[in-house]
């Protein structure tokens, strides 16, 4: 493994993978006030404009799957800073984009662009870091990517207040541009040529296979997309929710938007802390525990029209706060079992979770688009990724085997 970083290099290198990872939620998220009218300009229904964000997850799923073995071949940096690139063509076609479907293809394209700053992201902090280490180094990067949620659909907003949601795709062309130039310049890279892998066909499958036949590494996997996708429920229904049901103007959204994003830094935040008495499996089972709980409550609350916005918001934060300890926790369990194919492993990792949020997303508006149909997708991936990490822990006490050796010996 290539020497960790200390102190300011450290703390460098989370700054720029944090910025570089912003990318993903900041493409997600910035355009969520503009869906409704994304609608009635092309004449899109909101399922249909809802499908636009599962094009988006979609593209960030399946690049990962490609980028991942190329960057375990060739290197960080070059999948890097072409996927940038690609984000920035697409975002500047979405501005001529002349009805939905075009616009749905063209956010594929976004996706995919924008899967090789996630998963390169996390390929680099496997190849500097392991079990505890790790675990903290994704918590800590969460707390800088975690401000574009917050800001996004504030920013979001603004852009609408001056322009139409066209001017949303320029905004967004211009800060991949931005984040292109620093990759060129700030990423070192971190894969050395003798730890490269083959990037041919057979080894790359082969690789895959290793990874699928790892069932611990499955589950995890598995738990880490189940807890995503309850954030993509909330990213995919709230902007229908919040302004349709409860008639929130979109400044107004893009507050309470950035309230819920804050409920995951802070725990995430949290997290640290707790990794110093706790390992991230004992977390990860309780976090989905209380998400769990605090969904069943939101679930109850919306489908009776019981408190109202106060009703929902407040154990909606509570999920998302769950969410935040999950996040961070589960992909640092499942990268600690294959460091020597980092960058497929995270590919991996991140393909099932965008994928899964790409078949989420769309329930919410099929289910209705209002609050217990949000709170019935959110609550059913939390409580089914509890119910499965729970299945484990005690396969595996029965077994007297280690869930996560890597963090154990960390």
């Amino acid at each position: 493994m290539t020497a960790a970083p200390t102190g300011l290099e450290k703390v460098r290198l989370i700054l720029v993978l944090g910025v570089l990872v912003a990318l993903g939620p900041l493409t997600i998220d910035m355009y969520l006030p503009a869906l409704p009218a994304i609608g009635e300009d092309l004449g899109a229904s909101s399922s249909a404009v809802q499908l636009t964000l599962t094009g988006t997850l979609l593209g960030l799923g399946l690049g990962q799957l490609a980028i991942g073995p190329f960057s375990d071949a060739v290197g960080r940096r070059r999948p890097l800073i072409a996927g940038v690139a690609l984000h920035v063509i697409a975002s500047l076609l979405c501005l001529i984009a002349p009805n939905i479907a075009v616009l749905g293809v063209l956010r594929v394209l976004q996706g995919v662009g924008t899967a090789a700053s996630m998963v390169v992201a996390l390929a680099v902090v496997r190849d500097l870091f392991s079990g505890r280490a790790a675990a903290t180094t994704i918590s800590r990067l969460m707390l800088v990517m975690g401000a574009a949620p917050i800001l996004a659909p504030t920013l979001g907003a603004g852009i609408l207040l001056v322009g139409s949601w066209r001017a949303v795709f320029a905004a967004l062309a211009l800060l991949g541009a931005g984040l292109m130039i620093v990759a060129i310049f700030a990423l070192k890279e971190t894969l050395p040529p003798e730890r490269r892998r083959a990037g041919a066909l057979k080894p790359v499958l082969r690789t895959y296979r290793s990874l699928l036949v790892d069932g611990e590494f499955v589950v995890l996997a598995l738990v880490a997309a189940l807890g995503m996708s309850a954030l993509f429920s909330y990213v995919s229904g709230s902007s229908f929710v919040l302004q349709g049901q409860y008639e929130l103007d979109q400044q107004q959204f893009g507050v309470v938007f950035g309230i819920g994003a804050v409920a995951i830094i802070g725990a995430s935040q949290l997290n640290v802390v707790l990794l110093s008495r706790f390992t991230p499996k004992r977390i990860v089972f309780f976090a989905l525990a209380a998400a769990t709980l605090a969904g069943l409550v939101l679930t109850a609350l919306t489908v009776t029209g019981t408190g109202g916005l106060v009703g929902f918001l407040i154990p909606l934060w509570f999920l998302l706060g769950a969410t935040g300890f999950v996040l961070p926790n589960a992909p640092a369990l499942a990268l600690s079992r294959h460091g020597e194919a980092a960058g497929t492993a995270a590919a991996l990792l991140g393909a099932g979770q965008f994928g899964l949020g790409a078949l989420i997303a769309p329930v919410v508006g099929l289910l209705g688009n209002d609050g217990p149909a949000m709170s019935i997708t959110m609550t059913g991936g939390a409580a089914i990724a509890w119910l499965a990490l729970g299945a484990v822990v005690m396969r595996t006490r029965r077994q007297g085997s280690n869930l996560e050796p890597a963090i154990a010996s960390a």
